[in-house]
């Protein structure tokens, strides 16, 4: 008994002395009326414009944190302050247990979560003996002997926003990645420099304003939206302009780099970005207590899940990998690719099939990710010193997407970020048969341009929506159809519903597990399959 004692001592004194990441929360932001009443203090006219072209209004999460408050955890003993966000309204610290319990002292100190989740949580047991590598290379994979360089581009059918002149002109992308090495040199990337479409940016993790520097992982997703080479590589927003921002840090791995993260995406919105690109993900840590669970895969939990989920709200569209865990045993996308607003995208090869590394949902609250898919396999792309070369991972599909998305804003500047969205996701071949590998499916950008709606597409054929649906459903029917019976099965072909509906009659759900059902719509010459997510 005296030996087990002494254990659990020598484990309590370790994770005490140990330093420790953590997130500091303040209780108000004092300086809100000054803000509001002079916005260009915190944004710039464009972030401006953005949000009065959207409709969204000016509020408290733009205010920038006040600096009293930063000040005094600054100086506090023992303290080391490593990010800011403004959205969140709290610091990212680090430094021993005590020292960063004893903030707590500070009136104006809200409340304290630590990264190491049993602090937060007495129940859960501190792994403080073990530490684990995680590997940083960010599952890019050299491959020379697939695919052709217009391949990722027609298979979207972005191609057709190009031949109509919309290549991303007037659109902004912010880039987060771990370096950006070559750009300022290599071939590929001459057409942004002599154009000035790198706009700057800013690595976090070295706090300088020397971008091109770091990892080359920054590079490669670069060049599949603005990298151009005439008959080799043409990337699918080579007329955007960028903003580079350096997050990752590929020495180790800790939620430090969410906190930088979400500081990037402040300062993105700030400048008036329009898309976000993020070929990142998050799940495991050097430090195992700081690791996430399935369980926190819910889409408000992560420090980045919850930034990129106010980006959204702030005018923005964040286009993110699903992840390249799809063949392990924890095959589900990782955060932020979990947030409920972000395009999550897979990775598929030239024959639009799934690569098998290419991380499914559901997320742990059951909706649909990924949302859409692209080429991540044999995908194209440029090296730091400008040779073309072929890879796999989603860290090119959601790029690739991410530089066509822009384009189609360029198209469609009328729309919401919100309506962009929708669009794509309903361009998609699979969007009436959504599952967990491939989401929505493929998008269709010439589709998505054409903005063709629930109506317009249920004119010749039945059209089951929302999907995935909560509660209840819907069936737009043809023009020639005026009622058609609908019948669910679950997965052992049992049924679960069957209803005779006209149109746009609500479909109750009520009573069914969440998870995916096969359906079968029919009228006296016409019929549908497809499958249905509950959520």
């Amino acid at each position: 008994m005296k030996k087990q004692l002494l254990l659990l001592l020598l484990v309590f004194t370790a994770v005490c002395s140990a330093q420790q990441d953590a997130w500091v929360y303040f209780t108000d932001k004092p300086d809100a009326d000054y803000y509001f009443e002079n916005p260009l203090e915190m944004l710039s006219q464009r972030a401006l414009d953005r949000r009065a072209a959207q409709g969204i209004e000016l509020d408290e999460l733009d205010v920038p944190i006040h600096q009293e408050y930063i000040d005094g955890v600054t100086t506090a003993t023992g303290i080391t302050v490593m990010a800011k966000s403004k959205w969140l309204n709290a610091l990212h610290v680090r430094g021993e247990l005590s020292d960063i319990a004893a903030l707590t002292t500070l009136e104006f100190v809200y409340s304290i979560e630590y990264a190491d989740k049993s602090l937060n949580n007495p129940g859960r047991p501190a792994i403080a003996s073990r530490q684990q590598e995680v590997n940083k290379t960010l599952d890019v994979q050299a491959d020379f002997d697939y695919g052709m360089s217009t391949t990722q581009i027609q298979m979207l059918n972005g191609h057709v926003l190009h031949q109509q002149d919309f290549t991303g002109e007037g659109m902004i992308i912010a880039v987060m990645d771990s370096g950006f090495p070559g750009v300022n040199t290599a071939q590929p990337f001459q057409n942004l420099l002599n154009n000035n479409r790198i706009l700057g940016g800013y690595n976090f993790v070295a706090a300088t304003d020397d971008f091109y520097t770091g990892n080359q992982h920054g590079t490669f997703v670069l060049s599949t939206m603005g990298g151009y080479v005439e008959g080799a590589l043409v990337g699918t927003a080579p007329d955007a302009s960028y903003y580079l921002f350096v997050t990752e840090d590929t020495s180790s791995e800790n939620p430090v780099e969410e906190s930088y993260w979400v500081e990037a995406a402040e300062m993105a919105d700030s400048l008036g970005a329009d898309v976000i690109n993020t070929s990142l993900g998050y799940y495991d840590f050097d430090n195992p207590n700081y690791d996430y669970t399935y369980e926190d895969l819910n889409g408000q939990t992560a420090f980045i899940t919850r930034g990129a989920n106010i980006a959204f709200t702030r005018g923005m569209i964040c286009v993110t990998s699903a992840g390249n865990t799809g063949s392990t045993e924890k095959p589900y996308v990782e955060v932020p690719a979990d947030a409920a607003n972000v395009l999550t995208v897979g990775a598929v090869n030239y024959e639009e099939q799934r690569g098998s590394f290419s991380s499914i949902g559901p997320t742990f609250d059951g909706r649909l990710k990924p949302d859409v898919m692209a080429m991540g396999v044999a995908a194209i792309y440029s090296k730091t010193d400008g040779e073309i070369s072929f890879g796999n991972g989603t860290s090119f599909s959601s790029p690739i997407t991410a530089g066509l998305v822009a384009c189609l804003w360029q198209a469609l500047p009328e729309k919401t970020n919100t309506e962009i969205m929708d669009l794509i996701k309903g361009s998609a071949d699979r969007f009436n048969n959504p599952d967990y590998d491939y989401g929505y499916g493929i998008p269709n950008f010439a589709l998505a341009l054409n903005e063709l709606s629930v109506q317009e597409l249920s004119k010749k054929d039945f059209v089951v929506y929302p999907n995935p649906a909560k509660d209840v459903f819907y069936i737009a029917l043809p023009d020639d159809v005026n009622e058609a019976s609908v019948t669910v099965y679950n997965s052992l072909g049992q049924v679960v519903l069957k209803q005779e509906v006209v149109a746009n009659q609500a479909i109750s759900l009520h009573g069914l597990s969440f998870g995916v059902y096969n359906y079968v719509v029919s009228s006296f010459d016409k019929s549908k399959t497809g499958r249905l997510i509950k959520q």
